[in-house]
Formats: C-alpha cells, structure tokens, sequence
C-alpha cells in the first residue's frame, strides 16, 4: 500500500498530534527521513486551500480545521473553556518569560506568595513542568513551560512569544 495513504489515514484518525518518528516507523521498512518529508510536502499542498490542513507542531504533525471555517461554524467547537484567575495567568507569563525560574523568584517578580493552587492548576494543565533543581539551599524546583504550553498557545518556539511591550499593550487593550 502506498505509504502516504497509511500516513494520511493514521494522522485524519489519530485524536493527538504524531511525531516523525512515529509516523516513519509506520511503514515498514521505515521510512528514511528524505522520504518522509517529501510525503509530508505532497501531503500539505493536497491539503491546501480546503477545510482542513495538515500542519507540524512542537507535538508532531496533526490536521486542524481551518481557523475561517471554525468561525463560520462554531456551534460544532463550542468548547467551555476553563476561566483562569489573574494570578495563574500572571505565574504563568512569569514562567514563561522568565524560565527557568524557582517559585521563590515568581513571588519576588509578582510581590505576593504564589499559592500551590496555581502551581498545581498550571501543572495539571501540563503548561507547565519541573526541569531542574537549583543548586541552592533547600534544591527549590526550576519551573518551565512544556510542549503543551507550546501547543495549546500554538507557539513553534518561545521565540513566538510577543515581545513584553506588545505584551503590555495588548493587556491594555483587553483592558478598555
């Protein structure tokens, strides 16, 4: 069977993103990485310019409905979406800015305690992960954002963040 049928079919049913490798090794013999991304070339421009595409994101490769579509439809992606506080939104973009980072210096930037609520919620949530220990008295953990956090805020790196000026005005504009 043609090898980017098999692809094509286990990325339309697979319910997460499948990585390269994965993928690859659904072919057998595996797929060389030159071979594979060919595929993945044909694959994209088939899918070009319909409801639905196929990207690549830091999880592996998925199809994603269209973002012009979803707007003309969204009674079908009606997702209730958690409401998460000021505190764990601001922990958050302190991790994310800042990371690695001990909680101790997310409570010196914010000027208040950081609950373990929100380290747990951000956690649970899988945005983010314990990386390292400091060398320090008492080994605090080192905090990160995770793949996950990539994902969800579809980011390919976290070079993709906005600056902290855009930051700052677009929290203005949310703001008035």
């Amino acid at each position: 069977m043609n090898p980017e049928y098999i692809i094509e079919a286990a990325l339309l049913t697979a319910s997460d993103a499948m990585p390269d490798k994965t993928l690859r090794r659904l072919i057998s013999p595996e797929l060389p990485q030159d071979a594979f991304n060919d595929i993945m070339e044909q694959l994209q421009l088939r899918w070009q310019n319909r409801a639905l595409h196929l990207e690549q994101t830091v999880q592996g490769w998925r199809f994603s409905v269209d973002d012009e579509v979803v707007q003309k439809i969204p009674h079908l992606y009606e997702e209730k979406k958690p409401k998460y506080s000021r505190a764990v939104l601001e922990t958050l973009a302190i991790i994310a800015y800042h990371q690695p980072v001990t909680r101790g210096q997310i409570e010196d930037i914010r000027g208040i305690q950081v609950s373990s609520t929100i380290m747990q919620t951000l956690s649970d949530r899988g945005w983010i992960e314990v990386v390292a220990y400091k060398d320090s008295p008492g080994k605090p953990a080192l905090w990160a954002t995770s793949n996950i956090f990539l994902q969800d805020f579809r980011l390919n790196s976290l070079s993709d963040l906005p600056s902290t000026e855009e930051l700052g005005h677009l929290l203005e504009q949310q703001s008035n």
